[in-house]
């Protein structure tokens, strides 16, 4: 099959799916972009406007067309509430692959998605070279938020208050973690994501402890990956195919009951994306992909549903502990619809839960959204920052690792001496 044979039957694809939109414009209510520029061409409605004459526009102006299609935060604000179903972001993700697919990949992201992500090895090797060497191009913030900034005026880094790799990552940890007892008899395998192996690691260190206090059979994969999400946002299908097929053959080795990540948008990307854009022929893979979503589960879902833990309280409950508001990512309440578990692991774990107003607005983060356009994506969470001051707590918590960062990001350079931390993470802390 040819480049434009694919090329074709993605645009069937598209034309299949557009025809469902009536619109109505209700997206524009609820995109957080929109309400920041106030443009038709930067809402669901008038991307998909677009998209219908896309094969037309892709022709005449491509870069055009793929300018209007990234300016987008992929928050599934728009698809939550689409009262027509249209599945927007699955959209979003095959009009990429047209447009990268005919215009190709930039040398950067080739280098980045081919040559790096697309092997976890070298991904690894490429990260620990940049831990060694970070020190020369950034300075701590000496923030409680634990962020850096660049030393040096950097068009990529810019007046970011970034949280920086870790001394180590989670991976280089493996051997020296204990397998847990077998008591309940659950096999649970734990998938860690890029951002908290080589970030955020404390997260998956909280994960272990936590997920050993309830006895399961803990597996960890080694040689895990990125789980392509990056890839596929920038339209690079192939990438995206290469790392699922790698963690396929990764996970098919290993016999357990449930795959849990800490990572919001990992869990929404298992569950909804390796299953639905999955493009070969194998059909054996893509059955073990619907049996594999079938079993993956957020962390906080995975502890409130299947470990009962508890119990949930309620702002009536004594709140003279210590008080934490929590954030919503996009991905697990707009993409999976997980929003109260999270909120019992924070109240399990002894803390009075105080909410935030617009505690499932997106924060701004919306991953490459945040590189391209870190103007728009500061103003947006500004906002957040905004509402996470308001409720006078010491802690945010948010179930996403992409999420934690952008917030430590905005309170960092307040000056706030707010703590960001995942419900993980303040559930380990509780436990002797």
């Amino acid at each position: 099959m040819t480049n434009m044979d694919e090329l074709a039957i993605f645009v069937k694809e598209l034309e299949e799916q557009l025809v469902i939109c009536i619109r109505c414009g209700l997206c524009q209510s609820v995109c957080p972009l929109f309400e920041q520029t106030g443009k038709e061409a930067d809402v669901a409605r008038g991307k998909l406007a677009l998209l219908n004459g896309l094969m037309t526009r892709l022709f005449s102006d491509p870069d055009g067309v793929n300018k209007r299609l990234n300016k987008c935060l992929l928050c599934g604000s728009c698809a939550a509430n689409c009262p027509s179903g249209v599945n927007v972001l699955e959209i979003f993700f095959k009009a990429r692959t047209i447009l990268t697919g005919y215009k190709g990949l930039s040398p950067v992201k080739k280098i980045i998605f081919k040559q790096a992500l697309s092997n976890p090895k070298t991904f690894n090797t490429l990260m620990a070279w940049a831990g060694k060497f970070q020190k020369l191009l950034v300075k701590s913030n000496k923030t409680i938020q634990g962020t850096s900034c660049a030393r040096f005026v950097s068009p990529l880094l810019f007046s970011r208050h970034f949280i920086p790799l870790a001394n180590k990552p989670f991976h280089k940890s493996l051997t020296a973690l204990k397998p847990g007892s077998t008591v309940s008899g659950i096999r649970v395998a734990l998938f860690t994501g890029c951002l908290i192996d080589k970030i955020l690691p404390n997260i998956a260190h909280a994960s272990v402890k936590v997920l050993q206090h309830c006895n399961v059979n803990l597996i960890i994969p080694e040689t895990q990956g990125c789980c392509g999400i990056p890839a596929l946002a920038s339209g690079d299908r192939k990438t995206f195919n290469t790392l699922l097929a790698h963690h396929a053959k990764l996970l098919q080795k290993q016999k357990f009951d449930y795959l849990v990540t800490a990572c919001a948008t990992c869990t929404s990307t298992i569950k909804k994306l390796w299953p639905s854009l999955y493009q070969g022929n194998e059909n054996s893979l893509k059955k073990y992909l619907d049996n594999l979503s079938k079993k993956t589960m957020d962390i906080n879902q995975f502890l409130v549903d299947v470990m009962h833990i508890g119990p949930y309280k309620t702002h009536e409950d004594d709140n003279s502990s210590e008080t934490v508001t929590y954030h919503d990512p996009c991905h697990l309440k707009k993409s999976l619809g997980i929003c109260v578990q999270p909120r019992q692991v924070i109240t399990a774990s002894g803390k009075y839960l105080k909410e935030m107003e617009d505690a499932d607005k997106c924060c701004g983060m919306g991953g490459s959204f945040n590189l391209s356009h870190y103007d728009i994506s500061t103003k947006i969470g500004k906002l957040k920052q905004k509402s996470i001051v308001e409720t006078n707590c010491s802690t945010v918590a948010s179930g996403c690792p992409a999420c934690i960062m952008q917030i430590s990001d905005m309170l960092s350079k307040t000056g706030s001496s707010i703590q960001v931390k995942h419900p993980i993470e303040l559930y380990a802390d509780s436990l002797l």
